[in-house]
């Protein structure tokens, strides 16, 4: 998906782009996502793509949405060696879109936590992944 820094700044409201498409992070604990319980499917703000299940959530403490997996094929990622830190970062696989990061510290089975921004994220609770 290509689109104009215009475009993406006409679509997007300020914090959303700074995050998405500047690479930016919101601060911890003030994601609208963060303690959102209930039982659908996170998209991705920007193209609304399906990045995330409910049933991956879980409370990591970190002060952001953290999931144990993405939906497959929807997430891509990237070497990130910015702030002095090396990282891997998480972006839509269709329209690019800054996530956030994965780490090797989450819980079983895959021992993956994906930390997400929540501006990033658009949860829509009428839409249900099936197990793969």
């Amino acid at each position: 998906m290509k689109k104009t820094e215009q475009e993406w700044r006409q679509q997007l409201n300020d914090e959303q782009y700074r995050v998405t498409r500047q690479k930016g992070t919101e601060y911890p604990f003030s994601g609208t996502l963060l303690h959102n319980k209930d039982t659908g499917c996170y998209h991705c703000i920007c193209c609304q793509q399906p990045l995330f299940d409910s049933a991956d959530k879980f409370d990591s403490g970190c002060g952001w949405p953290s999931f144990s997996k993405a939906i497959k094929g929807q997430v891509k990622y990237e070497k990130d060696m910015s702030h002095g830190m090396n990282r891997i970062e998480i972006l839509c696989q269709h329209c690019d879109a800054h996530l956030g990061h994965v780490f090797d510290d989450g819980p079983a089975p895959t021992g993956q936590r994906y930390c997400v921004n929540s501006v990033s994220l658009l949860f829509n609770p009428d839409v249900k992944i099936s197990a793969e």
